[in-house]
């Protein structure tokens, strides 16, 4: 384990773990023992989840575009995780391992929820593919304690709002059936089905005549704050999962108006976009209308920091803040790029997986540190109850390990962290399962039943494998992970015995000679100074009154 207190940057080939050119005053910053400070008597805990945020998608995690001040914030007065993982490189499964502390392998929801993409359903969307996706678990089990449970349990009042994606009301499968005691907007829905902008179409959520054309970002952080108002002289969880950064983008004009003239300042590229595998991916973080999208969710965050604060809350309360999987470089709205990381949503590569992991416990003096051991959203659940003081369940986290001891300068047992999608993203993902020890990341490939590995030290952009070089280390680290699928019990894609190979390749082809030009297509229009979006969007430029 490493400690470093300079500020976290990219470079041209390697992305370096440094936190100071941002954080002032971290020369002397150091993680104190548990002996040497007073930790609060059930502490609240706000958990902040942003939807498809990448890796990248934070200026304090490099990007020169994106402007995040008070997401930076939490980073610079906590510590940020820098290989830290989402537990897929989608949603829902990702969703369900922070609730349970379970890897999808284990607890089943190993794609997202909605329309089924396995089987033969997922043959008669045509895209051709070699083999034929399994069924999954489409909503979260109630057999397992979730995190909200289990601080309910100990007397905590317990919020949920944004996006939930795991089952709905059909399926008994609310937040509300999960240990939350109250729900503000989420159901089975993936995205804002109503859009960004009120109304918002979402069962869950009120539509004040007062708050036409509120930001959706905002909506969730008043009802937040308004929750840790109600709450200030007890005990909470306050688990605020926003539908943001998903697709389809929206802003305001204001802030498209700003991001778009900031593009051109920092100079247009010709050409926005290259072929990876299987689709278009976009190659720089240019996008002004996902840039206004992000600096929403920074501002609504600003207001619960703030509620934090001036409610003396912020000196009791544990902030973690992460995403459910990597940024959209392709499919959705081909949003973002991850500077060095290659790939992004439902890619089996970095900038599938590895998100923003930052935790702030304000009695451990962080003070900005960065701490570079591999960490996974299964070990959320445990460190939060630890860090709490509360007992743990690894009866029921049972893939999750706490984190409290590196938070405070101790180390913890080497693990591998594991990955198993047996399906194909709409992002260009393909079957695989992962398995990373160290500085080696393998990934197994369903298709064809090889192996890519990929030195992480040396390249984390996974460009070079290096799997023929090094046959004992693939053939140890593959039988680990099959080994360990096994004892998952988990469920694999079969081939298609009609498989029509000639028909993919067109697929294939296609993807190159209509949707790459389209996607060039839209992004010149984007940034052109003329550029017109949908008309029920603009809408949010009206001044919204007596808003709390």
């Amino acid at each position: 384990m490493k400690y470093i207190n300079t500020n976290f940057i990219f470079q041209k080939a390697i992305l370096l773990s440094t936190i100071g050119l941002l954080m002032a005053c971290n020369s002397n910053s150091k993680v104190v023992k548990t002996a040497e400070v007073t930790v609060p008597e059930k502490p609240n805990v706000l958990f902040i989840l942003v939807d498809d945020l990448g890796y990248a998608d934070l200026s304090i995690m490099g990007s020169k575009f994106y402007e995040t001040p008070n997401i930076d914030k939490i980073a610079k007065t906590g510590t940020v995780f820098t290989d830290g993982y989402a537990a897929c490189t989608v949603c829902s499964p990702s969703r369900a391992s922070l609730m349970t502390g379970q890897y999808p392998a284990r607890h089943g929801i190993t794609q997202f929820e909605g329309k089924r993409n396995s089987g033969q359903a997922w043959k008669e969307r045509k895209r051709y593919t070699k083999l034929l996706p399994p069924e999954y678990r489409d909503h979260l089990d109630t057999s397992t304690t979730t995190i909200a449970e289990a601080f309910k349990e100990n007397g905590y009042a317990t919020f949920f709002a944004g996006k939930w994606h795991l089952g709905g009301k059909a399926q008994g499968s609310l937040p509300t059936d999960h240990g939350f005691d109250v729900n503000i907007g989420g159901y089975d829905a993936g995205g804002p089905s109503g859009g960004y902008f009120s109304p918002y179409n979402n069962p869950y959520l009120t539509n004040l005549p007062e708050e036409k054309g509120l930001n959706l970002s905002m909506k969730l952080a008043q009802e937040t704050n308004d929750f840790i108002t109600k709450n200030k002289d007890g005990h909470f969880l306050a688990y605020l999962s926003f539908y943001a950064v998903h697709g389809g983008i929206q802003t305001t004009k204001e802030k498209w108006t700003k991001y778009r003239n900031k593009a051109e300042k920092m100079g247009i590229h010709e050409t926005g976009f290259e072929m990876e595998r299987v689709l278009p991916a976009r190659k720089y973080q240019d996008n002004p209308v996902y840039a206004g999208l992000i600096e929403h969710v920074d501002e609504a965050i600003g207001t619960v920091m703030k509620t934090l604060k001036d409610l003396n809350l912020d000196k009791n309360t544990i902030v973690v803040f992460t995403s459910d999987n990597g940024g959209v470089t392709s499919g959705d709205n081909f949003s973002t790029n991850q500077l060095t990381l290659r790939g992004g949503k439902g890619y089996q590569w970095e900038g599938g997986t590895r998100v923003p992991y930052f935790i702030d416990v304000p009695w451990i003096k962080q003070t900005g540190a960065s701490i570079q051991v591999p960490v996974s959203g299964v070990d959320l659940y445990p460190t939060l109850l630890d860090l709490s003081g509360l007992s743990l369940k690894p009866e029921a986290h049972k893939d999750g390990v706490s984190l409290k001891p590196l938070l405070l300068g101790e180390n913890i047992d080497d693990r591998p962290l594991y990955w198993h999608y047996p399906h194909y993203g709409n992002q260009g993902g393909e079957p695989s399962s992962i398995i990373r020890k160290g500085k080696w990341k393998l990934i197994y490939y369903w298709e064809n039943l090889n192996a890519e590995l990929y030195n992480l030290e040396a390249d984390l952009g996974e460009r070079n494998d290096v799997a023929a070089s090094n046959p004992e280390i693939v053939e140890q680290m593959q039988t680990q992970l099959l080994d360990w699928l096994k004892s998952m019990d988990t469920h694999y894609a079969k081939v298609d015995t009609e498989w029509d190979q000639a028909a993919r390749k067109k697929w294939l082809e296609r993807q190159k000679t209509k949707s790459l030009p389209a996607q060039e297509k839209q992004r010149k229009k984007m940034l052109s100074p003329d550029w017109q979006p949908n008309k029920d969007w603009w809408g949010s430029e009206v001044k919204i009154n007596n808003i709390k």
